[in-house]
């Protein structure tokens, strides 16, 4: 009966016995840190606050936010600052509309004025 061949360690310069096995799945980070952080986050999220005083700040906070979602949900990683992206996106969907009602009424306001204006003008002409 022969003895079973167990495992000797390898030395030095020798290959292991054993072929390299992928990683099926990403490592969960250990006390919910989250290492990585994706490039724009912080940038989507300045975009979104000063949406709320420049109107054009809004819409490029809103574009960029969805493209940087779209990133994050392709890739499958965890970022730490996915909230700020979220945050950011959201704020720009809320500045641009917000922007987009007050552009509405201030045109609506001009309209009205014209139209106040021209009416006067016209009863001005008429009596004379």
């Amino acid at each position: 009966m022969s003895q079973p061949q167990y495992h000797q360690p390898y030395g030095y310069g020798q290959q292991s016995p054993y072929p390299p096995q992928p990683y099926p799945y990403q490592q969960p980070s250990p006390y919910g840190y989250l290492p990585a952080e994706h490039p724009q986050g912080t940038t989507i999220l300045v975009l979104g606050i000063v949406g709320f005083f420049v109107f054009p700040c809004g819409i490029v906070a809103w574009y960029m936010g969805n493209k940087a979602m779209k990133e994050i949900q392709a890739s499958g990683i965890r970022y730490g600052n996915e909230s700020n992206v979220n945050i950011g996106r959201i704020l720009g969907m809320v500045t641009t509309i917000l922007g987009i009602v007050g552009v509405a009424l201030a045109l609506a306001y001009v309209v009205f004025w014209f139209v106040l204006m021209f009416g006067m003008m016209a009863s001005v002409t008429a009596t004379y």
